[in-house]
């Protein structure tokens, strides 16, 4: 099916999704090139460089306090430098391997409720499910954890997109959150880029038309893309999918900004690239380089046109 149907079919299963431009945010790391934690004046830089370049208003992040054995406290440095920007903060709680404690600590420390508008909300766990380090019971007992400490904040979670497509995440849909973020990628599908942007759709399509149907209508639920992108130059092939700034600018102007276009909130994945990552193994056993999937080089300088 052309992406342009595929486009229509997100129209017919959620309209209103899709009622007018979608908005830009980054996935956004809390470690400097050398490893060390960002502090207040690096998250502002952060945050220069990405309103100089792009229509972004929003970032999410991952970890709230500590990230490979660092003490980041990101909650207590990014929100201040957020509100001086004018830019808004999804806060992400890290609950793997008994963290959940510890995280959500670090964001209470913060009080992200006295920074108004800049506090967008908080995330329990990425993709948690799909590698199956917690389960669907423990996930939804942090949930209504953060609820009871957030009555009003926008509560929800990330996971792939298939894990939202085939009913792995029913019971979370049902729970008490307000935000499901769900995740694509047709490079880890191993997509040429000739076919990313089809697949990509597909994708959505797919996992928007799940959660509309178990939440009877989105009513209550926000539906955000929560990850996509592209490595660039220096990062590692996927099988068809080709690793190269080029590639990502196609991704991001044909896949990326058509969506955006069809009013679906995206995250791209992710601001700034990042040399510091040791690299990944996956279940095949191939080693991926993850260093090179920023929009900006590590210097914070734009890898293309980054406006749709």
């Amino acid at each position: 099916m052309h992406y342009r149907a595929l486009l229509s079919v997100i129209i017919l299963v959620a309209p209103l999704a899709v009622s007018a431009v979608g908005t830009l945010g980054f996935c956004l790391g809390n470690m400097n090139p050398d490893g060390s934690c960002k502090t207040t004046a690096d998250f502002a830089a952060d945050f220069t460089a990405i309103k100089a370049n792009t229509d972004a208003k929003v970032v999410r992040t991952y970890s709230a306090s500590d990230q490979d054995g660092h003490p980041c406290n990101t909650p207590s440095q990014i929100l201040p430098a957020a509100k001086a920007a004018g830019m808004q903060v999804l806060l992400g709680i890290w609950p793997d391997g008994g963290g959940y404690t510890k995280e959500k600590a670090a964001i209470d420390a913060a009080n992200p409720a006295s920074f108004g508008d800049s506090f967008y909300g908080i995330t329990v766990g990425s993709e948690g499910i799909y590698r199956g380090t917690y389960t669907v019971e423990d996930l939804i007992g942090w949930i209504q954890d953060v609820r009871k400490s957030y009555p009003n904040a926008q509560i929800g979670t990330a996971d792939t997109w298939n894990g939202w497509a085939n009913g792995s995440m029913d019971s979370i849909i049902t729970s008490d959150i307000n935000l499901v973020l769900a995740n694509g990628f047709p490079y880890w599908q191993y997509q040429a880029i000739s076919n990313a942007t089809e697949s990509y759709f597909d994708a959505m399509a797919q996992a928007l038309g799940r959660v509309q149907e178990v939440s009877k209508g989105l009513n209550k639920l926000h539906f955000i893309n929560g990850e996509t992108g592209w490595p660039g130059t220096g990062g590692t092939a996927a099988g068809a999918a080709i690793a190269g700034d080029d590639n990502m600018k196609t991704y991001w102007q044909s896949a990326m900004c058509g969506l955006l276009d069809w009013g679906v909130d995206i995250f791209w994945f992710e601001a700034f690239d990042e040399p510091n990552k040791p690299d990944s193994t996956g279940d095949n056993g191939q080693v991926s380089s993850e260093q090179h999937w920023g929009a900006f080089s590590s210097g914070r300088i734009a890898k293309f046109d980054l406006h749709c």
